[in-house]
């Protein structure tokens, strides 16, 4: 064999190697958003991270496609901030682009079920793709699978499926309960008594942000976790259980920890039950948030964990981009919870807000999941907005 043969193979066989031991999935992101988001000990033990199912795959159908989205839940005020973006914006925006027919609604009530059986109603029905919320990680990957074989994609925000065919998004919820526990643990000069509220117990999403939340807290000796209730994230299960629990337990109580959406329950209980107002976690409930206005020092911060508005279009344009052909790379996207202080609340509202406000606060699609980050997740990115099915 001549030498210039010989050299072009091993040269051949250089440029090969670090290709082909490159690993599909979480590998091939940016280091810096793997190491925040991905790192293993901050990171749901349940999350499926392997590479997605989609990478190759286009929708069977041209656009506009229709969109079943088998809701959970419809009883607390984050689900009616879900809501209010996907009507309001969402399905006027992609109608308008032309790559929206509809968008079919079913409820399930906390019901798996029920959920399964209108997921299925909704495949037979011939909808292009399914968005699911808040599930059980296990109860609805039958379904899923189902699903996939008819050719439709399943997509999960707020908590992840841990079907091999389906596509989470989130915030990464283990760190964000690990930022909630050691914050208060800081509130609270490192040392008191702690009441947990949970979200609903079984769902991924309030799981892992609990998991995160008492191993958080845990780090401080000198904290001690004296309850853990489920609020159901729901104001009135939450305010309605933190009650009866100050009730039975008269002791020292010196700061809770609550999933949003829940804290204005949580809030409401205190109030109610004469005791001090100790610190509680606030989340986005502009009730919440206007409260800690009229009382600038009650708190020194809070986090923006799952804005519904946002974490709902999050998981539409990854939806959009993946029935157009674009290939998620991985199992679950997941993006960074956004803190904020005084400065941004006294901003926010003035001090004639009202407690009671149902509403959300936002801090907007670019800089919950913009397209820039998105790029990352997909093998072929492109601006889900401009795509043409007459250029494909």
């Amino acid at each position: 064999m001549r030498l210039w043969t010989k050299c072009s193979i091993v040269l051949a066989a250089l440029l090969w190697l670090p290709l082909a031991g490159q690993a599909e999935g979480v590998d091939e992101l940016p280091a810096d958003i793997a190491e925040k988001l991905y790192a293993e000990d901050m990171l749901d033990p349940m999350q499926p991270i392997g590479p997605s199912a989609y990478r190759d795959w286009k929708a069977p159908n041209p656009p506009p496609w229709t969109i079943g989205y088998a809701s959970s839940y419809a009883g607390n005020t984050w689900r009616a901030g879900v809501m209010d973006r996907l009507i309001q914006e969402l399905i006027p925006k992609w109608k308008k682009l032309g790559l929206l027919k509809e968008v079919i609604v079913t409820q399930s009530n906390l019901k798996d079920a029920l959920q399964i059986q209108q997921m299925r109603q909704l495949v037979d029905r011939g909808v292009d793709a399914l968005i699911v919320c808040c599930s059980n990680p296990t109860a609805l990957n039958q379904t899923v699978q189902y699903a996939y074989e008819k050719g439709i994609p399943t997509f999960s925000f707020v908590g992840y499926l841990t079907s091999p065919y389906s596509i989470n998004s989130s915030a990464n919820y283990q760190l964000a309960g690990h930022r909630m526990g050691t914050w208060m643990a800081d509130e609270l000069g490192g040392s008191g008594k702690v009441l947990v509220v949970e979200g609903i117990p079984g769902t991924s999403g309030s799981d892992s942000q609990d998991r995160g939340i008492k191993a958080g807290l845990g780090e401080y000796s000198d904290i001690e976790i004296v309850g853990s209730i489920a609020g159901m994230w729901t104001d009135q299960v939450a305010q309605a259980e933190v009650q009866k629990w100050l009730a039975t337990h008269p002791g020292q109580l010196d700061g809770i920890v609550v999933q949003s959406a829940a804290e204005m329950g949580v809030l409401n209980a205190l109030k109610q039950s004469g005791r001090d107002m100790i610190p509680v976690t606030i989340g986005g409930e502009l009730g919440a948030i206007c409260y800690w206005r009229k009382n600038i020092d009650y708190i020194s911060g809070a986090y923006h964990v799952w804005p519904p508005g946002d974490d709902f279009e999050l998981i539409w344009d990854i939806m959009m981009r993946t029935l157009q052909g674009q290939g998620p790379r991985l199992q679950s996207v997941m993006v960074d919870i956004i803190p904020f202080g005084k400065d941004d609340v006294m901003a926010m509202m003035g001090e004639d807000c009202d407690e009671n406000n149902k509403l959300w606060a936002h801090v907007g699609p670019q800089v919950w999941g913009s397209k820039e980050f998105l790029d990352h997740f997909f093998l072929r990115p492109a601006d889900p907005e401009a795509y043409k099915a007459s250029d494909h």
